[in-house]
């Protein structure tokens, strides 16, 4: 059970990390499987296990890693009537980039529980070329993560939803198209993206004096978010078979 508990915390932070720092499968589409819903209060809690993360959590991990990996990258796409003749010098000058800051004002990168939500606040710089410019840009953000469970796959998934991005610094005539289009790169890169996969949900123990083992899937996942965490539980449904041979 605690090798259990440690892959299901560390599936739930890949995934929100996936989201922090833009990374996680490419693809568009709706998010697979069933929205989570709150747990049931009058459900049984047999078969069930529920892990609980802290916003502290992953503040730390979070300053760690500016601090000693430094700052993610986002490559984004280039413009559809961007000049095929544009020189390699101007496109090397220009890196069509987003590049996530720890803090921008009072803005400061990280995951929170509030409002019965998980938001991610994100700051952020960077430049991207439209026909014969370079635009650097400076900005912050704020999305919601939004979970679903497919039963088939046994997987967790997540969406990034992105619900405001804020320019500094942009000319007016351009900054609705590079707020329209830091919004559709990011959540094309992102969504959906594996919070825990089968191999961290499935369970299997050995029963060596009965000469079997005992296995279990799951078949539902509910979460709730509360002020500064977040809480998962899955139940489960157990099954046993004899080894052969």
């Amino acid at each position: 059970m605690k090798r259990l508990v440690i892959g299901l915390v560390a599936g739930l932070l890949i995934g929100v990390l996936a989201t922090v720092y833009f990374f996680g499968r490419s693809g568009k589409g709706s998010l697979p499987g069933t929205a989570l819903r709150p747990p049931d209060a009058n459900a049984a809690n047999a078969g069930s296990v529920s892990v609980t993360l802290e916003e502290k959590f992953f503040d730390a991990l979070l300053g760690t890693i500016f601090q000693q990996l430094g700052p993610p990258q986002l490559k984004l796409g280039q413009l559809p009537s961007e000049p095929a003749f544009q020189t390699i010098a101007f496109q090397d000058a220009c890196s069509n980039v987003v590049i996530l800051n720890a803090e921008s004002g009072d803005v400061k990168t990280g995951v929170r529980f509030t409002g019965g939500k998980i938001v991610v606040p994100l700051a952020f710089t960077g430049s991207y070329s439209v026909p014969g410019k370079c635009i650097q840009f400076k900005g912050t953000g704020k999305a919601t993560v939004e979970l679903s469970f497919e039963q088939t796959r046994q997987t967790v998934f997540g969406a990034l939803i992105m619900e405001e991005v804020n320019l500094e610094n942009v000319p007016p005539l351009v900054n609705a198209f590079v707020t329209a289009f830091v919004r559709q790169t990011i959540a094309a890169q992102v969504n959906p993206f594996e919070v825990l996969r089968a191999s961290q949900l499935a369970l299997s123990l050995p029963i060596k004096t009965t000469g079997g083992s005992v296995k279990a899937n799951v078949k539902d996942v509910r979460s709730e978010v509360q002020e500064g965490s977040l809480r998962i539980v899955m139940t489960y449904d157990f099954s046993a078979e004899k080894n052969t041979g």
